[in-house]
C-alpha cells in the first residue's frame, strides 16, 4: 500500500491523489480499526510479512494524520489537498500561457460548469478538485458495480486529458528545479 502510494506519487500526481482518497475512505469504512484493516485488507495482499507490517504501520500513520486533521468523517488529508492545490495553481498558470492546455480545458469546461452548477453551495473551491472528484466518483461507482452515466464518462475523459497534461507539466517543472539545484 505504501509502496503503491510512493510509486504513484513519483509518477502520476492525480493518480496518487485518487489513491490516497481511496485509502482514506478505506480507513473510514473500517472505523479506523487497525485490527480489522490488518485482517480484512492487509492480510489479503500477496506481500511478505515484513511488507504487511510496514503496510499496517503506514495505515496507522494515515489514521493518526486523519484524526489530527479532523477528517475522520469527511475531507482529505491536508498534505494530499496541497497537491490538489498545486495542480490548480498550475492549471491557472497554463490557462494563460499554454495554448495546448487551453484547448484541452475548452473541451472540459462545459462539463466543469455543469458539475459546478449541480453542486451549488457544496461546490469544491476550484475546477481541478471538481475533475478529481468526478474521476474518483467514477472509480467508486465501478467498484460498487454501478452504472456510470454517459455524460460523466464523457466529462471524465476530458478531465483525464487535463489532469494528464497537468501531471506532465508538474513533473517537467519538478525535474527542471532539480537540475537547477
Amino acid at each position: 500500500m505504501k509502496a503503491v502510494a510512493d510509486k504513484k506519487k513519483a509518477k502520476n500526481i492525480p493518480e496518487y491523489i485518487i489513491y490516497m482518497y481511496q485509502m482514506e475512505d478505506l480507513l473510514r469504512v473500517y472505523n479506523f480499526n487497525m485490527e480489522d484493516i490488518r485482517q480484512y485488507v492487509i492480510s489479503h495482499y500477496p506481500i511478505s510479512e515484513a511488507e504487511k507490517t510496514e503496510a499496517a504501520i503506514w495505515f496507522a500513520h494515515l489514521a493518526f494524520e486523519m484524526k489530527k486533521a479532523k477528517v475522520e468523517e469527511t475531507g482529505h488529508l491536508p498534505v494530499t489537498q496541497e497537491l490538489v492545490d498545486q495542480l490548480a495553481s498550475l492549471h491557472w498558470t497554463l490557462l494563460k500561457t499554454d495554448k495546448d492546455y487551453f484547448d484541452l480545458y475548452q473541451n472540459a469546461k462545459p462539463h466543469l460548469i455543469r458539475l459546478l452548477l449541480e453542486a451549488g453551495e457544496n461546490a469544491p473551491k476550484h475546477e481541478i478538485q471538481i475533475a478529481i472528484n468526478a474521476i474518483y466518483g467514477q472509480l467508486l461507482a465501478r467498484l460498487r458495480s454501478r452504472e456510470v452515466p454517459a455524460e460523466i464518462l464523457e466529462a471524465n475523459d476530458s478531465f483525464g486529458d487535463i489532469l494528464s497534461y497537468l501531471n506532465w507539466i508538474y513533473f517537467k517543472q519538478k525535474e527542471s528545479k532539480t537540475r537547477q539545484n
